[in-house]
């Protein structure tokens, strides 16, 4: 066990990005939220990815010209500073991983926007794909990767670059399939999950195992960009980040988890509930591996 969650978070991470999604400002809001409540988290500094780091899984003039501010980046526009968030939420995500895999156990990244973006592009509010990132980096050093990519809409970047890649072997990837957003019913989806890890663990020819978990908040039934009617309730998310917590800790699989999507605003554009989402995995978190 550990005392407290190993957060990777600065303050440079959350940015306005001018449009519809939230994602790029709430790790300064998340995290804020996570302080005001008394969480047992311990901040650590992130540092930015590279573009030798984005490289590995971007085409180089794809990243250079992000960057540079000539072509868009996952939020539709040429802001160099949204751009430049985004090396940093990536490093957050690739530290988390790394910490997970030393510590054996746990860490977050208080992060959103990876799943969509592909070796070429960016889209959905996605401009580099920080789970990709983390996974090169860990096969590298001869890990198996798990991606339980729980946002309500289909990681199809993830996919694609693990295609292009030809990483089938090396990666086990469970999203929500292109037809079906999140269209998945309790009693299954606890079934689906633990098929998924057992398969990893059997499958995997490798002894080091990591699993990377998108806690998306925007398969809550009242999110506007969500399932709708076949979405969760606030007590079936809590059973769904417990049972994932739980599943990992059973098997000593270490893990990283992420905030994804999330979409819900008050009357004032605020993300209160958003937010109360994101606080339940972290309390889920706690529960699962802090030591009492």
């Amino acid at each position: 066990m550990i005392q407290k969650i190993p957060v990777f978070y600065c303050s440079q991470m959350s940015v306005d990005s001018g449009g519809y999604s939230p994602s790029a400002s709430k790790p300064e809001q998340v995290v804020t939220d996570w302080q005001g409540a008394g969480l047992p988290i311990e901040i650590r500094d992130v540092g930015p990815a590279t573009v030798s780091d984005l490289s590995f899984v971007h085409c180089r003039d794809y990243v250079n010209g992000v960057l540079q501010g000539q072509i868009k980046n996952g939020h539709g526009n040429t802001n160099r500073r949204v751009s430049n968030s985004c090396l940093l939420t990536v490093g957050s995500f690739m530290a988390a991983a790394e910490e997970a895999a030393s510590n054996g156990i746990v860490a977050c990244s208080p992060t959103s926007g990876f799943h969509h973006a592909s070796t070429e592009s960016g889209r959905g509010f996605c401009t580099f794909n920080g789970l990709m990132a983390a996974a090169w980096k860990m096969l590298a050093r001869d890990w198996s990767v798990a991606i339980v990519d729980c946002d309500a809409h289909f990681g199809d970047g993830t996919q694609s670059i693990i295609n292009q890649k030809k990483l089938h072997d090396r990666i086990s990837h469970w999203t929500y399939g292109r037809d079906i957003p999140g269209a998945f019913k309790w009693d299954s989806f606890e079934n689906q999950i633990n098929g998924f890890v057992e398969t990893f663990l059997e499958e995997s020819n490798v002894v080091r195992r990591i699993l990377f978990y998108q806690a998306g908040a925007d398969v809550h039934v009242d999110d506007p960009l969500g399932p709708g009617e076949h979405g969760m309730f606030d007590t079936e998310m809590r059973q769904r980040d417990r049972l994932i917590f739980e599943t990992c800790r059973k098997h000593k699989l270490p893990i990283v988890w992420n905030l994804a999507g999330g979409y819900q605003r008050d009357e004032t554009g605020g993300i209160p509930k958003v937010l109360e989402l994101h606080r339940a995995t972290m309390e889920e978190c706690g529960r699962c591996f802090l030591a009492e």
